[in-house]
């Protein structure tokens, strides 16, 4: 039962979705076994109250009674029923929050059945929700297309001799094409660029010519994407990118929450790999990204911002040595970061803020003072505290703490692949240490920092090399 699909369903419903299931179930409608209700009443107890779910021949007689002989199929049936019903709910549930495709959905049936005011009135309802709601994307354009086909279809069966719209019809269906066209092979060139895979683009360059043909970078919708696309295939010409950042700042609101996250991400990708090329000015435009992503809540995910982009987003700051913004930015969203994550993530990032400040003697008390649940948050703690002593010339604290740390990463197996970029930043830092007035030595050191790839921290390590020992 623990490793059942109905019992990980079960586990995602919050306590107000359990009331609605609850009354789903009750209904004569969806379900008329009792069993089926008892089942669910018994999981959901053990789940609020943080109980093992029981066994089978456990939940058979608690269903059954203990006079009932054991019957596996019965069970795994009862099982199978409440699944199906958890699903019709969830599908229901989510089919039912979508308002404009509901009434969209009953105007075609209102026509099917020749109710010809039912469809007038709803379809005015609709359109009228249509019009206020503020997204622009290629679901607004889809969206259009099937309330003025079903407009369409209704026209055709009153016989009314009426404009029947037909260029507006084609127009939006061809921006919602366009649009997800162009947003599928922004996706398919980023995994392509990962991956190393090839695709086959289909109709992309006709797509291309008739967006340039027609001025249809007039609708965001396709705009953010012809520009992102082009981003991508022509990265060396700027001028497209600052379209796209541009659009993303003026126009973002006019996309669902998921979709402009996406993009932003896309071109904070695109401003990281002009920056690793050597297009240092790009760093200033990521934190802008950064920056405005927040500030309007993109970068969230249902109110919730990852330990990565909370992170990345003070690597930048730092990058840019924005300690202020950096040092409020971490205060202000300690509380976005998942619960078990907060005062870690919180308390590592302040101390790489210290140190970047030199307040050493803060930034070491911040990393000894707190527990790195993560192995890999744990390694980056243990990375910073040997910058630290580094800097701090306290060479006999180094050399325990470079041991402690070398044994660390050789116990953990599990860190075998990050393990050798912090055991080659260990060892590394030792021969830094040797060779401080061996100016042959610290060629080679060199040498052997740049070429080598596995290397944490590998920009602090070529800063500590003398240039001109």
């Amino acid at each position: 039962m623990e490793n059942s699909r109905l019992a990980a369903l079960l586990q995602t419903l919050d306590r107000k979705e359990q009331r609605e299931l609850r009354k789903f179930i009750a209904s004569p409608y969806f379900n008329q076994r009792q069993d089926v209700a008892d089942l669910f009443e018994v999981l959901v107890k053990c789940i609020n109250d943080n109980q093992p779910l029981p066994g089978k021949e456990e939940t058979h007689r608690l269903l059954y009674g203990p006079g009932e002989v054991f019957d596996d199929h019965k069970v795994r049936m009862a099982m199978s029923f409440l699944l199906k019903l958890a699903e019709q709910y969830l599908v229901q549930r989510a089919f039912f929050e979508d308002s404009l495709a509901v009434k969209t959905k009953l105007a075609a049936i209102y026509r099917q059945r020749n109710l010809p005011r039912h469809f007038e009135r709803t379809m005015r309802e609709a359109q009228e929700g249509h019009r206020q709601q503020q997204f622009r994307n290629a679901g607004f354009h889809a969206r259009t297309h099937r309330m003025l086909t079903e407009q369409f279809r209704f026209n055709l069966t009153q016989r009314r001799m009426v404009d029947y719209n037909l260029q507006a019809i084609t127009d939006h269906l061809d921006v919602a094409y366009f649009a997800q066209k162009l947003r599928q092979t922004c996706t398919l060139l980023s995994h392509q660029a990962v991956y190393k895979k090839e695709y086959d683009f289909g109709l992309l360059q006709a797509v291309l010519r008739h967006i340039e043909e027609q001025n249809l970078t007039a609708h965001p919708a396709i705009a953010v994407y012809y520009y992102c696309y082009q981003s991508l295939v022509q990265p060396d010409d700027p001028a497209y990118f600052h379209q796209l950042k541009n659009l993303l700042v003026t126009e973002g609101d006019k996309f669902p929450p998921d979709e402009i996250s996406d993009l932003y991400l896309l071109a904070i990708n695109y401003c990281i790999r002009q920056y690793n090329k050597g297009g240092h000015g790009f760093l200033a435009d990521e934190f802008d990204l950064y920056k405005e992503g927040l500030k309007k809540g993109y970068l969230l995910s249902n109110g919730t911002l990852s330990r990565f982009t909370y992170r990345n987003a003070v690597t930048v700051g730092l990058a840019l040595k924005e300690f202020d913004w950096v040092e409020i930015f971490l205060r202000e969203f300690k509380s976005k970061l998942e619960k078990g994550q907060q005062q870690s993530m919180y308390s590592f990032n302040l101390a790489r803020l210290e140190f970047e400040r030199q307040h050493f003697g803060s930034a070491l008390q911040l990393l000894q003072k707190t527990t790195f649940d993560d192995i890999l948050l744990d390694l980056a703690a243990r990375a910073l505290i040997l910058k630290i002593f580094y800097e701090m010339d306290a060479h006999d604290a180094l050399e325990s703490h470079l041991d402690a740390m070398q044994r660390f990463i050789r116990r953990k197996e599990v860190i075998s692949y990050h393990g050798e970029h912090y055991l080659n930043l260990a060892q590394f830092t030792r021969r830094l240490m040797e060779a401080q007035f061996d100016k042959k030595a610290l060629e080679a050191l060199k040498a052997d920092i740049e070429k080598t790839e596995a290397v944490a921290e590998r920009n602090w390590l070529l800063r500590q090399v003398p240039v001109n020992h």
